[in-house]
């Protein structure tokens, strides 16, 4: 069983930034992928950010320019930099984890957004 724990959430007016972390129990080269997943009320869980293990990054349209992942290999944590915040950011972010051998998939409680107009 893997441990995935998100942090770093909050409320925040809209332009600002907020730095999200997620840390799993697993050695990072045991992980095929991480990513950062949203939900707000009342929609569908939505993928934000995706970052391999080669390094590779993917980005939602409604975030590219203003969100970067990242990650610390040593730290086995992965990081969200979310900067130009909007409303419309509002939700709840999960961080998903899949294991690179079994394919299983682990998630974090995830933690609140929320953006003020």
């Amino acid at each position: 069983q893997v441990q995935v724990v998100e942090s770093g959430g909050g409320l925040v007016q809209a332009g600002g930034s907020l730095r999200l972390s997620c840390a799993a129990s697993a050695t990072i080269f045991s992980i095929n992928a991480m990513a950062w997943y949203r939900q707000a009320p009342g929609k569908q869980r939505e993928l934000v950010a995706l970052i391999t293990n080669g390094g590779s990054r993917n980005y939602a349209d409604s975030v590219k320019g203003r969100f970067t992942i990242s990650r610390n290999n040593a730290k086995n944590t992965i990081y969200l930099q979310m900067n130009r915040l909007k409303p419309e950011d509002t939700a709840v972010y999960f961080c998903r984890t899949t294991m690179r051998t079994s394919g299983l998939e682990y998630w974090g409680q995830g933690t609140q957004v929320t953006v003020s107009s």
